[in-house]
Order: structure tokens, then C-alpha cells, then sequence
């Protein structure tokens, strides 16, 4: 695809899907394809790397998508994908979520108070750290609430949904399981919307940072992003689904060395591991189930209870390393397009090393990255 932006036709919202052929094609060889269910991490501007990995995963034809769970950016794209899938095709959705990224940058261009001054790209290329008006507005925003400044609680990205996505037809949705995750204000629960819940309201409550929008109102409850809480959630695929794979699209590093020193540093690394906390919490379940079933710790009459889970990982951990927090406010078009090229690039190099473990094995060990001292015996 072009890094330009065009005004190319969108799909047709509302466009009949009974006869599509993505859908039609899989039911009657199902055998044929990889099926996985695809968690899309939130990270504002840094989702821009997921969309470059679904594209790639679109592209190569023969992965299915059962189920699909996604937090803030990641919600947003599994909205939009799952409608493209929907209305068009592979082809449909690898458009959708296209257009859906050059509204974002076009709705940035003209409300993104975080935009890198023309001397700032010049002299610091797409890094915000040194952004005079990034900086302005993240010490704006320590001083005021939304419900101070953003009184009439106005959503630029709601615009941007609303003209991508018809959601009536979504939720009708027979091919696709869509669960977004929220943060319950109240309760600090997570809440999943599924597919026939799916509004504009709760894909925006799945993407609400308290520091830029009022908590969004759904049936008498507020939600804060779902990242504080899901990010995204793995479980809705323990039950509500039947491939055991799980790919997860990482945006947010789980490791980097060395510690931080300076205060940007310090305070990008809370970031990370505040967005990463809930999700490394099952992973460290999954890996407890996985010891119950491989050491013939459950009784064989309870072992069809138990879903082994294959877990799969496309990360951001080197692609992304060189970025901070401060671009996730980015909406320049030419650094998402950079992003997007880079997800792609990761995805190449997945498929090539883990296609054939998909449906078979898991390519991310959990004892040795994530969870390794999670069993070490204390005296």
C-alpha cells in the first residue's frame, strides 16, 4: 500500500454479507485454514504497529479469525476489522482498517493538541519527547480534568468510528466474536463487551483515558479505558470460542533493559508495565493450568474442563524500542505508516519462524520469558 493519503471508496457500511466469499470459502474448507483468535493490545498512535500485523496476517490468505479481543487502540481495530471482514473480504478489511488509520490522522491534523511543531519533526524526526506542545499539554491535563476543560465531553475519534463502522450490522455479526474490554469505574473490574454489545459508547469507554474524556455511561455504569484492567483479555477465549490459539499482538514492551534514568524514561516504564500488569495476571494463570494438565495433576473425568491454551506472541519489544509514551499522542501520517511497516516486518519474521506451530504448539514459552520465577521454591 502507498503511504499516501488518498481518497479512495471505503466499503460500504450496510453492504450485504450473506454471500461473502471470505466467510462462504472457509465454511466449506475449513480444514484449509489456521484458525486463531487475535488480542489486539491498546497504545494510542503505537496501535498503528498491530494494524501494520494484522494487515500481514490478512495478506497471507490462510488464517482464519475466530475470536477477537482488543483494549483502547486495539478495540477500535477489532471493530473495524472484524466490520471489514464482514463487508468485504480479506481485502474489505485490510481497506477498512486503511482508511480507518488515515481518519485518524486527518481528525489529528486538525484536533490533536500534541502535534510536533514543523522545526520539532526537522530536528528530533518523529520522536515526541522534545514536543513543546506535548509537553504543554501533559502538564495541562496534571492541572484540569476533562469534566474542567472537555465539558461538553467531545470525542474526535467518535467521528472517526461512526464513519467506518456501521455497528447495527456488526452486531448481527454471525462469523466473527468480537470482546472488547473496559474498566469499571466503580468496581475496578473488567468488563467485556461481546458482539451484540458493541456500540460506538463502549468501543470508546474500551478506549476512555480519564485524563482526556469523561468516563463514558453505559446501562448506568462508567468505564475508564480497559487497559487498567485487560489489556487485552485472554479469558472470553477460554470459554466463548474454539481454537486454542491465541496470537497476541504486543504494543507495549514487556521488557527494557537498562532501568530508566531520566523522568521521561521513568515515567514511560510505568506506563509499560501499568499496561502490561493485567495481562502477565493470566498469563501466569494459563501457565498454572498448563502444570495441572501436563503433570497429571487433574483427574481424567475433570480434563475436558480444562482448554489448552496456545499461546502465540508478535511483540513490539524491539520494534518499538526506540519510541516513548509521549508518541502514542502522535497522529502523524507519516510516522503510523512507518509503524505499520514495521508490524508487517515483525509479522514476516513470525510466520516464517512459528507458521507451523499454529494449531499444534505454542510459540511463546512462559516459563522461560515471562513467568521463570514464578514457581521458585523460598526456604
Amino acid at each position: 500500500m502507498s503511504n499516501k493519503q488518498t481518497n479512495s471508496k471505503k466499503p460500504k457500511a450496510g453492504t450485504e454479507h450473506k454471500n461473502n466469499r471470505y466467510f462462504s470459502q472457509y465454511m466449506a474448507n475449513p480444514e484449509k485454514y489456521k484458525r486463531i483468535n487475535l488480542a489486539i493490545q491498546g497504545g494510542g498512535a503505537h496501535g498503528a504497529f498491530a494494524w501494520g500485523v494484522i494487515d500481514r496476517l490478512l495478506e497471507d490468505g490462510n488464517i482464519h479469525f475466530e475470536g477477537i479481543s482488543g483494549t483502547s487502540a486495539g478495540s477500535m481495530m477489532a471493530v473495524v476489522l472484524a466490520h471489514g471482514l464482514l463487508v468485504g473480504g480479506r481485502e474489505g478489511a485490510r481497506e477498512s482498517l486503511y482508511h480507518f488509520w488515515q481518519d485518524i490522522a486527518k481528525s489529528g491534523a486538525l484536533n490533536n493538541p500534541c502535534k510536533q511543531l514543523p522545526w520539532e519533526k526537522f530536528w528530533f524526526g518523529m520522536k515526541m519527547d522534545q514536543s513543546v506542545l506535548y509537553h504543554a499539554f501533559n502538564s495541562f491535563t496534571n492541572w484540569f480534568s476533562p469534566y474542567q476543560w472537555n465539558v461538553n465531553d467531545y470525542n474526535p475519534l467518535k467521528e472517526v468510528l461512526l464513519a467506518n463502522v456501521d455497528f447495527a450490522l456488526l452486531q448481527q455479526c454471525p462469523f466473527t466474536k468480537l470482546f472488547l474490554s473496559a474498566t469499571n469505574v466503580r468496581t475496578g473490574q473488567v468488563k467485556i463487551f461481546k458482539t451484540n454489545e458493541i456500540t460506538p459508547e463502549a468501543t470508546l469507554a474500551s478506549a476512555c483515558l480519564p485524563n482526556l474524556f469523561k468516563a463514558v455511561e453505559i446501562d448506568g455504569e462508567y468505564y475508564w479505558d480497559g487497559g487498567y484492567s485487560g489489556n487485552p483479555s485472554l479469558f472470553p477465549f477460554f470459554y466463548h470460542v474454539e481454537s486454542n490459539d491465541i496470537v497476541i499482538i504486543h504494543v507495549n514492551p514487556l521488557e527494557r533493559p537498562p532501568p530508566p534514568e531520566t523522568p521521561a524514561e521513568i515515567f514511560n516504564r510505568i506506563n509499560e508495565i501499568s499496561f502490561n500488569s493485567a495481562l502477565l495476571r493470566e498469563f501466569r494463570s494459563i501457565d498454572f493450568i498448563h502444570n495441572l494438565i501436563d503433570k497429571g495433576w487433574i483427574k481424567d473425568e475433570f480434563k475436558d474442563r480444562f482448554k489448552y491454551i496456545l499461546l502465540h506472541s508478535i511483540s513490539a519489544d524491539k520494534a518499538l524500542n526506540d519510541l516513548s509514551v509521549a508518541s502514542k499522542y502522535s497522529s502523524d501520517w507519516d510516522f503510523l505508516y512507518l509503524l505499520y511497516n514495521r508490524g508487517r516486518a515483525k509479522t514476516d519474521e513470525w510466520l516464517n519462524r512459528h507458521y507451523d506451530k499454529i494449531g499444534k504448539q505454542s510459540s511463546l514459552n512462559l516459563n522461560e520469558k515471562l513467568v521463570k520465577n514464578h514457581h521458585t521454591k523460598t526456604d
